[in-house]
């Protein structure tokens, strides 16, 4: 597994030994950075389930500013960090405006407002997690209303959070991972 555009490409992300992580997989980071283009540079992130910290550090080498990454396992939080250095030594920048969070991506929501929101939880949690999550990104966004929402889920599973509108969904089939993105359904200024 590796980041797969922007300066950093190349940068081979380490995971726990295991399955206690399901990384997102090149292919599918690449469809969604492809699709996100130009609103990564100069974006704030918040990475949910972050497991190796993939889609934050994707966001990072593609020109993000900085972010909040959220893993509530602690060993696995600390390959992110690890990743996060290899990361910012390859972009020759500090970890000033990163942050990595050891806490539970339902109930923990830190860094304040964000550009982009990824999110990538266990599959077997999304029905009973999702609403949830959704009402929280509600509040905590409400004074962004340009914010998108990145949602990994399976092929299978279709998502109608009340108040957001899925735009666009990247990948294929059933039993495949795929990734929905959504917006709010509020108002433009």
């Amino acid at each position: 597994m590796r980041i797969t555009g922007g300066q950093a490409r190349g940068i081979p992300l380490t995971l726990p030994k295991g399955d206690a992580v399901r990384p997102a997989t090149d292919a599918l980071r690449q469809a969604v950075f492809s699709s996100l283009a130009a609103r990564v540079a100069g974006a704030r992130f918040l990475d949910l389930f972050a497991g190796s910290g993939a889609y934050g550090l994707e966001a990072l080498s593609r020109g993000a500013a900085g972010g909040v990454f959220v893993e509530k396992n602690a060993q696995t939080a600390d390959f992110i960090r690890r990743n996060l250095a290899a990361v910012c030594k390859s972009l020759g920048r500090a970890t000033d405006d990163l942050q990595v969070v050891t806490a539970d991506a339902t109930t923990t929501m830190p860094g304040g407002v964000a550009d982009l929101v990824f999110i990538d939880p266990p599959y077997e949690i999304i029905p009973e997690v999702a609403p949830k999550i959704f009402a929280r990104l509600d509040k905590l966004l409400a004074a962004k209303t340009d914010s998108l929402v990145i949602f990994e889920m399976p092929g299978e599973l279709n998502l109608t959070p009340a108040g957001w509108t899925c735009v666009k969904r990247l990948g294929k089939g059933t039993r495949q991972p795929t990734a929905a993105i959504f917006r709010a359904n509020r108002a433009l200024p």
